[in-house]
């Protein structure tokens, strides 16, 4: 087997796997860098020139794993796409939003290769993406081998996959994003206990140790109880989100404190693509039954739109709790203005409830100390830091222990190590050294052609 990692940047970013298994070639996803912008952002498709592909498969819908595939498939033009059936029902949505995205950033900060592609494109690829459904097996015939795969249950959003494939005598695994544990609107991942000859895995937490008594019951007790605290004290509440998964899993939290009367009467403020993706979920739940979600959940909460009013380092119009995106509050969206708008003051408080890469705005505010300067830049505000900052482990990524584990259980031949920064790699390179030594751990540098 030959792998190339076409993440130029390694880490976690424009995540996209190219991998030959005798004269069948496929791709793993397609994303984009949420930290770069134009083509900076995309994989680096030079590996792929001259190849034919057989088969891409997305594992699942977040934007770092398909926000490039009509990139892709451009050189591509007759092969198909395969991912869970959830995703088909997402993707389209997530690449339309994405287009919007970058017309808005061309326009606001000149960013001449953007838009990357348009709308019509999307509609003009939409027939060559195809649903499927999990844990089935089905074979796939390319020009000359053939493989067999089947889609697993990865938990971490509703659609994500882990994925299984099977080529003559050998049995590959990729993990995709992962959660093992249960969320309030998902099953966690269910994957299959098997031996494999090759396991590639995510490795997003491998520096973050859970303390034992953050169960993740515990810290949706004391995210609410922090809400409540918040608003009896005058303050507003900023929940960032990331619009697929996230937002949802957090509306379905509030409900059922409402539902026991655990949670404190206060309006509650979403809007944008978030909203538009619970319409979907929707949908997923009454065709697939795939996630534990409805409309009913909002209606219940009253959910009220944004305020358009919002301005960067004043006092929000309405006190509230305020569930916008982005999760690492990017410049320029909604939970970034509302930051800036609540920082200042001991009042409000900021409770990131999913991961926030060190070198955005969510996470330089999660390492500020309290009453230092604080520059939201691209807003012109400087404040002194006087809220409350909180982290809740609400992550949709698994424990480095439960993926340890996991790993550990298939017995792997050779161990390849994506989707994390260094260090996270580096942690998880060193104890599978030692509890599997006989085994090929591999790091793989970007663009570099690996034989596994």
């Amino acid at each position: 087997m030959k792998l190339i990692d076409l993440n130029g940047d390694g880490g976690i970013g424009a995540n996209s796997l190219y991998i030959q298994l005798g004269d069948f070639h496929l791709v793993i996803d397609s994303g984009l860098h949420p930290k770069k912008s134009g083509r900076d952002a995309a994989p680096n498709l030079r590996p792929l020139q001259g190849v034919k592909l057989d088969l891409i498969i997305i594992t699942h819908c977040h934007l770092d794993h398909i926000g490039s595939l009509p990139l892709l498939l451009r050189n591509q033009p007759d092969v198909p796409v395969i991912m869970t059936q959830p995703s088909r029902m997402l993707i389209e949505r997530m690449l339309h939003n994405s287009v919007n995205v970058m017309v808005r950033e061309r326009e606001e900060k000149g960013t001449a290769d953007y838009p990357l592609f348009t709308h019509e494109e999307i509609d003009r690829i939409a027939p060559r993406l195809y649903g499927h459904p999990y844990n089935h097996a089905k074979k796939f015939s390319g020009a000359k081998d053939d493989i067999e795969f089947i889609l697993h249950p990865a938990g971490h959003i509703p659609g994500a996959a882990g994925v299984e494939i099977h080529h003559k005598n050998r049995r590959l695994f990729i993990t995709g994003d992962v959660l093992f544990n249960v969320q309030r609107i998902l099953a966690g991942a269910m994957f299959p206990k098997a031996k494999f000859d090759t396991l590639v895995m995510e490795t997003t937490r491998g520096v973050t140790e859970r303390a034992a008594e953050k169960t993740r019951s515990f810290e949706m007790i004391r995210l609410v109880e922090t809400i409540n605290a918040t608003i009896e004290r005058g303050g507003s509440v900023l929940i960032p989100v990331f619009a697929l998964g996230r937002m949802q899993e957090i509306m379905a939290i509030l409900h059922d404190a409402r539902k026991f009367n655990k949670l404190v009467d206060a309006p509650i403020f979403a809007s944008g693509l978030g909203m538009d993706i619970a319409d979907l979920f929707d949908q997923i739940a009454k065709k697939t039954g795939a996630v534990h979600f409805t409309r009913t959940i909002l209606k219940d909460l009253q959910v009220r739109k944004t305020p358009r009013d919002i301005k960067a380092g004043k006092e929000p119009p309405q006190q509230g709790i305020y569930v916008v995106s982005s999760g690492m509050m990017v410049e320029k969206t909604p939970s970034y203005t509302l930051a800036s708008a609540l920082a200042a003051s001991p009042k409000h408080s900021i409770c990131f409830v999913g991961y926030c890469d060190p070198e955005t705005v969510g996470g330089a505010l999660l390492a500020a100390e309290k009453g230092e300067p604080f520059l939201f830049a691209d807003a012109n505000v400087k404040v002194k830091l006087r809220c409350q900052i909180e982290r809740f482990e609400l992550s949709g990524h698994a424990d480095r222990e439960e993926l340890l584990d996991y790993a550990v259980q298939s017995h792997p031949r050779s161990i390849v190590l994506t989707h994390g920064d260094p260090p996270a790699r580096a942690w998880f390179a060193e104890q599978l050294k030692e509890k599997l030594p006989k085994a090929k751990v591999l790091d793989p540098v970007p663009l570099q052609t690996y034989t596994v």
